[in-house]
């Protein structure tokens, strides 16, 4: 998997990588057929390591917060752990509870030179963000990140775990918007 000096080598090769878009977009008109969009999405909940997650504010835009995050796709949303102080947390607090996530390995948001926005490209949905305080949904979360992470889990398992008995950290819910919608309807 990937660790902490990968992501910083990733982030100038993102760079490098910038500069062959035209050809890239070149050489796609003779690629495959593209997949459709909810293939796609299905695929990278799948096999990705990383989600963007941005809340949106109540007019209906972005806020400036998008940076790449752990993630596992459990019981139909994606579910994250995050420090309490940490925007993702202070938004949903704030009432702030649709968000738009992005899902793909794009490289670091922010870098030195300057901010990286080909996670845009990546497969998308909105969703309804709820915070959960569950020892159970907690641990099928830290499998899965043992699955996903097995290098760098170790030094953050117990640190999760502590973090969400003292309440320093919160596990956050987004919920694809369409299935709220459907389970809204049911009940």
């Amino acid at each position: 998997m990937i660790d902490r000096r990968s992501l910083l080598w990733r982030g100038a090769a993102t760079f490098a990588l910038s500069m062959a878009a035209p050809l890239s977009a070149w050489a796609g008109r003779f690629a495959q057929a593209p997949k459709s969009e909810t293939d796609s999405l299905s695929q990278a909940l799948r096999e990705s390591p990383y989600v963007y997650i941005s809340p949106l504010k109540g007019d209906g835009r972005e806020s400036t917060c998008h940076g790449e995050v752990w993630f596992a796709w459990l019981d139909g949303a994606v579910v994250v752990t995050v420090a309490t102080d940490r925007w993702k947390s202070r938004a949903v607090d704030q009432g702030l509870h649709h968000a738009r996530v992005w899902v793909g390995d794009e490289g670091r948001w922010k870098g030195l030179l300057g901010k990286n926005e080909d996670f845009r490209n990546a497969p998308h949905f909105d969703a309804r963000a709820e915070k959960r305080k569950d020892p159970e949904l907690l641990e099928r979360l830290l499998v899965e990140y043992k699955r996903k992470y097995p290098s760098e889990i170790g030094r953050w398992s117990d640190r999760m775990r502590k973090g969400q008995e003292d309440g320093s950290r919160v596990l956050i819910r987004y919920v694809p918007t369409s299935v709220v919608e459907v389970e809204a309807k049911k009940g």
